[in-house]
């Protein structure tokens, strides 16, 4: 009896084995998307056609909200001694990710060969935040630039060449002037430009200060120049196109709302991430062109967005086989892919050679003006207590558009702020 009951736990057993799969590896990667949506089910497709090639590997994409709820959830699980082994986080968060010692670069994991043809196969901007001390340690996947879209039948209606966008400042000011509608009571109806200066007002405002001639930090992550002149300038003329121009809506302008505020003609121009770019080109009522953010001295904007980062708790067989995901995920063809379903840049150039992006940018030639743009493109404010210090510049910078000190009374004291953290990290 006892044999015989041994022998059919011993089948069942072997059933139920051969039943559910056996994954040699299990991986776990946290991505900065809320649950559904064209980036999430891309992600899923990608992820499913991976994992049908490698059967001995199991992947789950945890969405975990925007970059900052990501980079909390990541940070607190891997200090819980659960870390995922692989996450796509905010490039800009490299310093950060170091110094709390929770992710290691890619060098050990590829050949000498792999190094140059793999690192080497991205735009070299995108890799201005992913490697530092001769080390890679992120690989650009869901990577941005903040473009200028302008409504074309606005510029009609204004009697302007609507396949003519800004330049440079001074177009910037003279189009939106007459952009600018008003109802009978004198109430603004459409405004010229909208810049947003909340949710990642430093970001767009590297859009103004690159221009100007300023770099906002340097490439150690260490020092930073907000009370650089040109950055002062680059406050003023944001300040000066609501106060001085009138261009453009007073006060603090929300990130989020902006697409929707572009549909609804609350805003003839704005600036916003290319990331929005299918969003635009599936709801824009209307006509709408892509173009690089005007320029002052230069044409410039910062890159942005997220890298896969490879977390130091995992073991080795999980490190491999991540390496060996992020090596597919971000090759040509599936770059390409996830490049045209979100708008997101195709971070290197030989996805863009495929036949599909080709057909892609055939169809849609608004595609290319991010790619184009990243010849004049910066590295995303990025340095060591990275939220602490652009939060400090977000801050000055709201104080000065809200009025509550000059340019320069707030980037100095910014400055002064930043100086007493990064101090200690040189």
């Amino acid at each position: 009896m006892a044999s015989q009951f041994l022998k059919s736990a011993f089948v069942a057993a072997l059933l139920s084995a051969t039943a559910a799969p056996a994954w040699a590896v299990d991986l776990e990667f946290y991505f900065p998307v809320a649950v559904g949506g064209k980036a999430a089910d891309t992600i899923e497709s990608l992820t499913a056609d991976y994992v049908k090639a490698n059967p001995d590997v199991k992947i789950d994409a945890i969405y975990a909200g925007g970059y900052n709820d990501a980079l909390s959830k990541a940070m607190t699980a891997a200090r819980g001694g659960n870390p995922p082994q692989l996450s796509v986080l905010l490039s800009a968060e490299m310093f950060t990710l170091i110094d709390e010692d929770l992710i290691e670069p890619f060098d050990a994991y590829v050949s000498e060969d792999e190094k140059k043809s793999w690192f080497g196969a991205f735009y070299p901007a995108f890799m201005e935040n992913s490697q530092t001390g001769g080390k890679t340690w992120g690989i650009p996947f869901q990577r941005s630039t903040p473009v200028m879209y302008w409504n074309k039948e606005a510029f009609k209606e204004a009697g302007l060449d609507p396949d003519h966008a800004p330049a440079n400042w001074d177009e910037l000011v003279e189009i939106s002037k007459k952009l600018v509608k008003k109802d009978a009571a004198g109430n603004v109806t459409q405004w010229g430009v909208r810049i947003p200066s909340e949710g990642f007002p430093y970001w767009l405002f590297q859009g103004l200060s690159t221009p100007a001639g300023a770099i906002l930090a340097n490439a150690d992550g260490n020092k930073t120049n907000f009370d650089d002149p040109k950055v002062i300038e680059a406050t003023q003329f944001l300040v000066d196109l609501s106060k001085k121009y009138g261009v453009m809506q007073e006060g603090a302008i929300a990130w989020g709302p902006t697409p929707k505020a572009f549909f609804e003609r609350e805003a003839a121009i704005v600036w916003t991430t290319t990331g929005n770019l299918t969003n635009m080109r599936e709801n824009a009522p209307f006509d709408f062109g892509v173009g690089f953010l005007p320029k002052k001295e230069r044409f410039g904007a910062p890159t942005g967005g997220g890298n896969f980062v490879l977390f130091k708790e995992a073991s080795q067989e999980q490190k491999k086989a991540a390496v060996d995901f992020v090596k597919w995920i971000t090759a040509p063809e599936q770059a390409a892919k996830w490049s045209m379903a979100t708008g997101y840049v195709a971070p290197r150039a030989d996805a863009w050679e495929t036949d599909a992006m080709k057909q892609y940018v055939k169809d849609f030639p608004q595609a290319a003006v991010a790619r184009d743009q990243l010849q004049y493109a910066v590295a995303e404010l990025s340095t060591y207590e990275n939220r602490k210090v652009t939060s400090i510049l977000n801050d000055a910078l709201s104080a000065a558009i809200a009025g509550e000190k000059t340019p320069q009374e707030a980037l100095k004291e910014a400055q002064e702020k930043a100086e007493a953290i990064l101090k200690n990290y040189r």
